[in-house]
């Protein structure tokens, strides 16, 4: 549980005279020290996340999953302070003093009943070789109250996303985490000096060790074990950048696990697991063999549409970069607007075209004064999508096409209305955007009926396309890029650098429906699969089956710690894996 800490001078020793509203006005903010985890932004507490909702600042550092920082109100100032190595934004003493300016700025500009905080949302747990108790000193020593929110800490989460539970009943009941980055000079106590780290204690007590930020120090943390007494043979692992879609793991022996990162590339940010259990990752991986992993896609929907196309291929193991190609802004409220939601029953059919104008619609409807129980006539929807923006608001559309185009809505409505001009009702309201197609109020006027377009939105191309987005193309490393409308494909064209569009033929593209492909022909890039059917689901569908797993490059099953019993063809308990599985330090 969360636990505050407040440093305010006791009631009794403030002036009697002092207002309650200047007194609350003069008082800090409260700093929430918040550990972000070690990088899937779905391992945040729900207090971190509660804490991120209502923060005026965020302070963050390199190794917080900065999707998390979506969490934020809008208006929120987002500051990094992150270091990599040598290469630091700020130093610790600029931070700590920092987290005092913030909470002392907020806390000066707060209004009565404001609850906004200050954030220092930091990787992994703020505890845990994070110097969130030095800052955590800082505050209270500065009379700043603080929270801390505790985040789930690289040394368990790495090991278990690599497929490594770090305590075992048939293999070791202890664990044991260490800085494999010692601060300079040795722990002092009185007359006696001790080196940080005690290998000979480590070598003894066995069990796992799991070591922080060791990768350049790898070599003398092996060595220092291996001579006092700890096993050469004894399994070991490596996981590098742990709970992402860029997650590496090198399998080895103590006696051959750093000349193995070495040989792999594996850098930091890495966790090292050695001890027994380390040989269970073959049978146990579960992160690595999800049918998307290590795959790079680029999603162009606009930023308020990406999530649920993001969220399912992040769920199948990709790493997924939001490049919005299309905004979507909203037509303020107008008398003509409030007349025609006013009104609705004088029409046969209302119809809707996308999500969007849904959306925009109800914040109408509710403006007036409205809410669903106003659509009491029939409702059509172009497809499941729309479908469930209507069921959101409490509206079950009447009408949806088999195939999700105006096309198909345009014969659809042709054949459950008389549409003759001395029909009655005759008029069709289209709830839509102002770049829709003119098909269906063509299709529809040509066959008598009455149509009026009510524009709720415009959709509008950004200024260029996100920074990561054009370094994984131009790196060579985007696997798919996914289009849901030709126009997220003709912005996206247009927004490309001219030297980067050849880089598109390296890359898979992925359409939602015939009008998307149309226009990637058009420019020249055919995709490699259409979605079917033409909805989200289709399209994350169509990634999976133009990307197929690569095979993996790790050590067999019965190689990594767990073999099949003759008798029962289940796993035996206490199992483990020579010698020999692991000289050549495999990877996955």
């Amino acid at each position: 549980m969360p636990v505050a800490v407040t440093n305010r001078p006791n009631a009794a020793d403030e002036p009697a005279e002092a207002p309650a509203a200047t007194a609350a006005a003069a008082a800090p903010a409260t700093v929430y020290l918040v550990g972000a985890g070690p990088g899937d932004p779905d391992l945040l507490t729900r207090g971190g996340a509660n804490a991120l909702a209502r923060a005026a600042v965020v302070i963050y550092d390199y190794l917080a999953n900065a999707d998390l920082l979506a969490l934020c109100p809008p208006t929120v100032e987002k500051i990094y302070v992150g270091k990599s190595g040598v290469s630091h934004t700020m130093t610790q003493d600029d931070i700590n003093a920092l987290l005092v300016a913030k909470a002392r700025e907020v806390g000066a500009n707060a209004t009565a009943g404001s609850n906004l905080c200050v954030v220092r949302l930091k990787g992994g747990d703020p505890y845990v070789f994070g110097r969130g108790g030095e800052e955590a000193q800082y505050l209270i020593e500065h009379h700043v109250p603080f929270v801390e929110i505790p985040g789930i800490t690289a040394g368990i989460a790495g090991p278990a996303y690599a497929g490594i539970p770090v305590t075992h009943r048939d293999f070791t009941s202890t664990v044991t985490f260490v800085t494999g980055h010692e601060r300079a000079g040795p722990v002092r106590s009185g007359a006696d000096a001790a080196p940080r780290v005690d290998y000979e204690t480590l070598a003894r007590l066995g069990g796992t060790l799991v070591f922080y930020m060791g990768v350049k120090f790898l070599p003398n943390i092996t060595s220092q074990l291996m001579r006092h007494g700890l096993g050469a043979q004894t399994p070991a692992a490596i996981v590098q950048w742990a709970t992402t879609a860029r997650q590496r793991t090198v399998f080895g022996t103590l006696e051959n696990i750093a000349d193995a990162a070495v040989q792999r590339g594996i850098t930091a940010p890495a966790i090292t697991i050695i001890g027994r259990v380390a040989g269970l990752a073959g049978s146990l991986d579960w992160f690595s063999r999800r049918p998307l992993f290590g795959r790079t896609i680029l999603v162009t929907r606009s930023r308020q549409q990406a999530s649920n196309l993001a969220a399912g291929l992040a769920a199948l193991g990709a790493r997924v970069l939001e490049t919005p190609t299309i905004a979507v802004e909203k037509v303020p409220a107008s008398p003509a607007i409030n007349a025609v939601v006013s009104s609705l029953a004088r029409y046969a059919c209302v119809v809707f075209t996308s999500a969007n104008g849904v959306e925009a619609f109800y914040q109408h409807l509710r403006a007036t004064g409205r809410d669903a129980r106003a659509l009491q006539t029939r409702i059509a929807a172009v497809g499941p999508a729309t479908a469930a923006a209507l069921e959101k608001i409490g509206v079950v559309p009447e009408i949806i096409p088999e195939v999700f185009v105006a096309e198909a809505l345009a014969e659809k409505i042709k054949e459950l209305f008389t549409l003759s001009p001395d029909a009655a009702p005759n008029k069709f309201l289209l709830v839509q955007g102002d770049i829709a197609r003119p098909v269906l109020r063509d299709q529809l006027k040509a066959a008598g009926a009455v149509v009026e377009e009510l524009i709720l939105y415009h959709t509008t191309a950004p200024e260029a396309l996100p920074a990561a987005a054009l370094a994984a193309i131009e790196q060579d490393v985007v696997d798919a890029i996914t289009f849901t409308s030709a126009s997220t494909a003709d912005n996206f064209y247009a927004l490309l650098p001219a030297e980067l569009r050849p880089k598109l033929a390296q890359t898979k593209r992925i359409s939602i429906g015939p009008l998307t492909t149309q226009a990637l022909v058009v420019l020249g890039l055919p995709p490699a699969a259409e979605a079917n059917p033409h909805t989200i689901a289709g399209v994350i569908a169509a990634c999976q089956a133009a990307l197929p797993p690569p095979t993996s490059p790790g050590l067999p099953v019965a190689e990594m710690g767990v073999f099949n019993a003759p008798e029962t063809g289940q796993p035996s308990r206490g199992a483990t894996a020579s010698p020999a599985a692991y000289d050549n330090g495999g990877i996955l």
